[in-house]
């Protein structure tokens, strides 16, 4: 690690996690062996497996879980929040306590493409792929691959070669 690197004292880090320059990281969990790429920001509450890679330029909100041996694409955004406003209905700047966090869930060995958008309260299951700039808005069902916006089933993942 180095000094372009943002650790909160609050994360819980892996042993042998990777993480590369400009990354900001506070009040999360790193599994083992994960690499973090460039241009990362994972949230407090936020939760990486083991074995993970987090392509650059991603965005890892609060309440989102990623299970072990996940792929996370470039410029990947997460969405925590259904009905987002800046001011509550009285003009008074909304806090921490002035919305609801839904949570997000990403399963054992799924994979999202690069610059594709996950909106909160979704579960892309395990062996699913989302594809490059798909727009996720409902759960993906496991071993399934979606496509376009709004992302919608377009076959079965092929099993992975070995």
């Amino acid at each position: 690690m180095d000094r372009y690197v943002s650790i909160a004292p609050d994360v819980k880090l892996g042993r042998d996690v990777k993480i590369f320059n400009f990354v900001n990281l506070y009040g999360c969990e790193i599994g083992d062996e994960t690499k973090i790429g460039t241009f990362v920001e994972v949230q407090k509450g936020a939760k990486i497996g083991q074995r993970c890679k987090i392509s650059s330029h991603t965005f890892i909100c609060e309440g989102v879980t990623i299970e072990d041996e996940a792929f996370i694409g470039h410029a990947v955004m997460f969405i925590n929040d259904r009905d987002p406003y800046s001011v509550n209905a009285d003009g008074t700047m909304k806090t921490g306590e002035d919305w609801e966090c839904v949570p997000t869930r990403v399963c054992r060995r799924a994979s999202i493409g690069s610059n594709a958008t996950i909106l909160c309260g979704v579960t892309i299951g395990e062996r699913a792929l989302v594809a490059a700039g798909a727009v996720v808005t409902k759960d993906v069902p496991a071993e399934t691959i979606v496509a376009g916006n709004p992302a919608r089933p377009i076959g079965p993942r092929p099993a992975q070669n070995e």
